[in-house]
């Protein structure tokens, strides 16, 4: 992993994370999950909207179009009640996943 690459299998549960707090187009996405990140992780278009085709096609988000801040057109992404769950399910498995790598680097 390179200096704010994201770590594997993170990408889905981040974007449904900043999407509880409401709708947002990918570039927004994107810049949200690097502010929060403090500048510690960077979401490439390569690997943020082919993950969005992939919870779309889930029922996870909804989209629409609509119009940016800066007046462009852009598809604007919405979580669902499914889409809920599976952040529950999704940050969960996560955090079995953390705490056996820190069991692991404290004990090994």
């Amino acid at each position: 992993m390179q200096k704010n690459d994201m770590p594997s299998g993170a990408l889905v549960l981040l974007i449904l994370r900043v999407l509880q707090s409401g709708p947002l187009h990918g570039y927004a996405m994107a810049q949200r999950i690097h502010t929060l990140s403090s500048d510690a992780l960077r979401v490439e278009e390569g690997s943020l909207y082919p993950a969005l085709q992939k919870i779309l096609r889930n029922g996870w988000v909804t989209a629409a179009w609509g119009t940016s801040e800066t007046g462009r057109k852009v598809r604007f992404y919405k979580l669902t009640r499914d889409g809920a769950k599976q952040l529950e399910a999704e940050s969960a498995q996560y955090d079995r996943q953390t705490k056996a790598i820190q069991a692991i680097l404290r004990t090994a």
